[in-house]
């Protein structure tokens, strides 16, 4: 299917209701449920479902067989590795519905999250925080933060540019790529203008 703002390949299912922004691109075999909102300039790899009441920022990345599940919400330029998890139900029984207990997960602008990552309901992600391929996040996650292992432990803090930040005696960093600066206090990081 193509129109005129957004592409979605033929073996994609779009339902009715859905908000779908300029030059987004769904590919095989994924499904857009309704009442979502998906933002401008999205990628949405195949095998991918958004649930009904998703929020997409713009500029966001869904890899392959990502399902993404009422109560998430991505800020601009997020990035979703292949196959990883979030969840929406905290204690989830096949014989009790709990569609009335859906609980938020915010991921906030510039995070990414690796390959085969669980995020456990109710834990926002910080801005720029970069969880590791296979990590467990059970807690809420810093700006900057970087994430590995299960359960998740924050070792480090990453750039904008997801370079891992060496932190001098002034508590300042520089990132290699960009040479924005950053500056660590109270355990908070925030890039200097």
């Amino acid at each position: 299917m193509s129109t005129d703002t957004f592409f979605a390949h033929e073996t994609a299912v779009v339902d009715e209701g859905c908000n779908i922004g300029l030059g987004t691109k769904i590919w095989h075999f994924s499904h857009i449920m309704s009442d979502c909102k998906i933002g401008e300039r999205c990628n949405i790899g195949q095998n991918v479902v958004v649930s009904p009441q998703v929020i997409l920022g713009n500029n966001v990345k869904v890899q392959n067989n990502v399902s993404i599940y009422t109560g998430v919400v991505c800020e601009d330029d997020v990035f979703l590795g292949p196959s990883m998890v979030f969840t929406n139900i905290i204690n989830p029984r096949s014989a009790i519905v709990r569609r009335d207990n859906y609980q938020k997960t915010l991921v906030k602008q510039g995070a990414s999250i690796g390959a085969n990552a669980t995020i456990v309901c109710g834990n926002p992600l910080g801005k720029y925080c970069l969880i590791g391929a296979g990590s467990v996040v059970t807690k809420d996650v810093p700006d900057y933060a970087l994430i590995v292992g299960n359960p998740g432990k924050q070792i480090g803090w990453v750039s904008e540019y997801g370079h891992r930040l060496e932190f001098n005696d002034g508590n300042s960093a520089t990132c290699p790529e960009s040479n924005q600066v950053y500056k660590l206090e109270d355990q908070k990081v925030v890039r200097m203008k």
